[in-house]
């Protein structure tokens, strides 16, 4: 089989038929162009894999010291890939597809306090327009918890203020609602009426939200290096990045005491088990049970 033919191919069926986000066709395809070198390598075709072929390939990746996460996320890549020939191309069988994971720990996230996002808020200049926009964003990026491609992508036609809700498009093209409050409606109107309508916008891009000096739509990089400028501005020293704000919008609602099960429908959690992470988050709360409770206190 011509691996470039069945790519393309691959590259079509996630779109068509899984409906995958750009992003995460890429991240499908980079995996199947790992399992290309490999079997160029191993001088295999794709026909001729086996149980054994993909073990001794997650063999050869993991001697390039990648995570376990990657691992993992590889692996489900290559069985689907493997799977979407079984349905296209008739192949009798998947041999990634008893493969195990590796078993993966769970790491409580990195999260900002309220005073450090405060900061940093604090510190974006808002003499020039980019400024006000930057300000926007932030108070959107944690006052929604929005993904930075959620944010990117974000159109105007999905903007209902009046009654504080936007829509966005989140992983596999799933929509949801998410309530706005009314500090990021604020920002959000004064950047929309006093700045973003003084630009001359790109044709096909008027209803993204966020645009850039050229007038398209902020790219996902862009956002990383606002927030990491605005880090270094303040002397941060913690690693942070538009997921921060993410971790953060979850961690606090948690913390005072919202429903886990509305926190994953604002976050598009699909599975609850992922937003239960943020119940561990609560550092001060777990001091003062042991301050309360242990004899040895």
């Amino acid at each position: 089989m011509d691996w470039e033919l069945t790519k393309k191919d691959f590259k079509r069926y996630l779109l068509l038929e899984r409906g995958l986000s750009e992003n995460s066709i890429l991240a499908y395809l980079n995996d199947v162009q790992k399992l290309q070198s490999f079997a160029e390598l191993k001088d295999l075709e794709l026909k001729q894999f086996k149980t054994t072929d993909i073990q001794q390939f997650l063999v050869w990746i993991n001697e390039f010291s990648i995570s376990e996460y990657t691992q993992a996320r590889l692996l489900s890549g290559i069985k689907t890939f493997f799977g979407f020939l079984q349905i296209e191309h008739g192949f009798l069988n998947n041999p990634a597809e008893l493969i195990e994971a590796p078993r993966l720990s769970r790491k409580i996230p990195s999260v900002l306090s309220i005073l450090e996002i405060d900061q940093l808020i604090a510190a974006i200049d808002l003499s020039s327009p980019e400024g006000m926009r930057n300000k926007a964003i932030l108070e959107l990026l944690y006052g929604c918890g929005l993904r930075v491609s959620e944010l990117c992508n974000l159109k105007i036609s999905n903007l209902f203020l009046d009654v504080e809700f936007i829509k966005v498009e989140g992983k596999g093209n799933k929509e949801r609602l998410i309530p706005i409050g009314q500090q990021a409606i604020k920002f959000l109107k004064i950047y929309l009426e006093e700045v973003r309508v003084q630009q001359v916008i790109k044709f096909g891009k008027e209803d993204f939200v966020f645009l850039n000096r050229r007038g398209n739509p902020l790219s996902r990089v862009m956002i990383f290096i606002i927030i990491k400028d605005l880090a270094t501005k303040i002397g941060l020293e913690k690693e942070i990045s538009p997921h921060t704000f993410r971790h953060s919008f979850a961690s606090h609602l948690v913390e005072g005491g919202a429903d886990l099960r509305a926190v994953q429908d604002m976050l598009g959690h699909e599975s609850i088990t992922t937003t239960e992470i943020y119940t561990h988050i609560d550092k001060d709360y777990l001091q003062s049970i042991i301050t309360q409770y242990h004899p040895r206190s």
